[in-house]
């Protein structure tokens, strides 16, 4: 449908405004109508197009005249998609979801795309989590890692057509979202085991000290090492009474003669522990 210059047969009418403004305000009153349109009107045709606008009538049925126009695009829109799910993990929060029937293939420049949003609890600005085109596979992952542990988020999911039109802004057409899933980001997870543990004795002449080098841990929220020593076979005693910041320790309580086995596990600004890293030993002649 073209430009429309007058409402001849409306799709429909409502009785009068349905939120009337406070006396004295500035805004205008507010109203609201919801057209279904036929199955048989849709099309990923990009010239395909419908206009809207409005008419006020007295109670005589006399108008001034249409109001500004609207144009809708008549594109297919797909249904949410299907057991739309959210799992913590050590990376961030995983998103599945999964569809019967995968979007038919590309027709008049249509794609197809699902979209994942994020609303903070507390908060009403949805983010966009992350998107993941449509193809032939029924089931669908994403990760989202941009999120703020120790809070709380609500998680929808939706499909949206795009429609590419020659020289013009692509179209986008939303489907309805999924129900909402929430999660709270509860970190649980400890950082990766220390790996490369190496233990070199000073040598002769020397002040006795064994010094410990290793592989550094590079997650985001690491706050530093524990220190693990044996001896003789006996159980493993923690050496550091404050975190270890960097990847190398020196541990200058050795005795000649003495056989001692090290290992090293990583922690997190929240307090949780690594599991202890494969086990280095040094003889102190």
């Amino acid at each position: 449908m073209g430009t429309l210059k007058e409402c001849g047969t409306p799709v429909g009418r409502t009785a009068g405004p349905v939120k009337m403004p406070a006396n004295n305000s500035q805004q205008k009153p507010e109203g609201s109508y919801t057209d279904v349109i036929p199955v048989s009107m849709e099309t990923d045709s990009p010239d395909a197009i419908v206009t809207y606008a409005v008419e006020v009538l007295n109670p005589e049925g006399r108008g001034a005249g249409v109001s500004n126009q609207v144009r809708i695009p008549l594109a297919h829109s797909l249904p949410p998609p299907q057991d739309f799910q959210a799992k913590l993990t050590h990376e961030g929060v995983l998103l599945s979801w999964s569809v019967s029937t995968p979007p038919r293939s590309q027709q008049d420049g249509a794609r197809y795309v699902f979209r994942v949003y994020r609303t903070r609890e507390g908060s009403t600005e949805r983010v966009l989590a992350g998107q993941a085109f449509a193809g032939t596979e029924q089931g669908y992952l994403l990760t989202d890692s941009n999120i703020e542990w120790e809070k709380t988020y609500d998680y929808r999911a939706e499909a949206v057509t795009l429609i590419d039109v020659p020289n013009k802004a692509q179209i986008q057409v939303e489907g309805d979202d999924t129900l909402p899933v929430k999660v709270f980001a509860d970190d649980v997870f400890p950082p990766a085991v220390p790996t490369g543990l190496q233990a070199v004795f000073s040598g002769p002449g020397q002040k006795l000290f064994i010094d410990l080098v290793w592989a550094p841990v590079t997650d985001a929220d690491l706050a530093g090492y524990n220190i693990y020593r044996s001896e003789g076979g006996g159980s493993a005693i923690k050496l550091n009474v404050e975190l270890v910041r960097a990847p190398a320790y020196r541990d200058a309580n050795v005795q000649a003669g003495k056989h001692y086995s090290y290992s090293v596990s990583s922690v997190d600004q929240r307090g949780n522990e690594s599991g202890r890293s494969e086990e280095a030993s040094e003889a102190v002649p």
